[in-house]
């Protein structure tokens, strides 16, 4: 599948199967992410894989937004690891952690499987309640799985604004 084959083919998949996930297939979308660039290649990412009966419990308590995947994803990353932007008011940690969570998505989509980019969740809450280090934030939740069988897009999915509405150039 080329890019734009791949890039239309994702969407948020609001409906899990309950098949399990493959470790070959985890493992490639995993090593999809660490391929990910990162301000001066800082890699500050940490990427937990959220499978337990445990963890998804955790997950559940964090998000209504699991949609019945059996794998959650949490991009975290190390707050000391980061680009400082010049003016020190703001880093790359948020946009590291995107960076990874798209490669995420684009390697499960390449491999069969879908996703969901989760941000209803109180960040604070869900590293408190995985038990992170004090140095990480939790940026991105990504659901993980094969799709259930009557899943499908959102009616909106394929409504894009045209490109004169998004781009400027100057």
């Amino acid at each position: 599948m080329d890019f734009f084959e791949l890039a239309k083919a994702r969407y948020s998949c609001k409906k899990f199967s309950e098949k399990a996930v493959e470790e070959d297939k985890l493992t490639k979308v995993l090593e999809g992410g660490r391929l990910a660039p990162t301000a001066k290649n800082s890699q500050p990412q940490h990427i937990y894989v959220l499978r337990s009966e445990e963890s998804l419990k955790i997950v559940d308590t964090l998000t209504p937004c699991r949609y019945g995947a059996p794998v959650v994803l949490a991009v975290a990353h190390n707050k000391q690891s980061v680009f400082e932007y010049p003016g020190g008011v703001y880093n790359s940690g948020a946009e590291d952690a995107a960076i990874v969570a798209t490669h995420l998505v684009l390697a499960a989509k390449e491999v069969g499987l879908d996703t969901c980019w989760l941000n209803f969740f109180d960040p604070d809450k869900a590293k408190a309640e995985l038990g992170l280090p004090d140095n990480e934030m939790v940026t991105i939740l990504l659901d993980l799985g094969y799709p259930d069988a009557t899943a499908k897009p959102l009616p909106n999915h394929e409504s894009r604004k045209p490109l004169s509405e998004t781009v400027t150039y100057r």
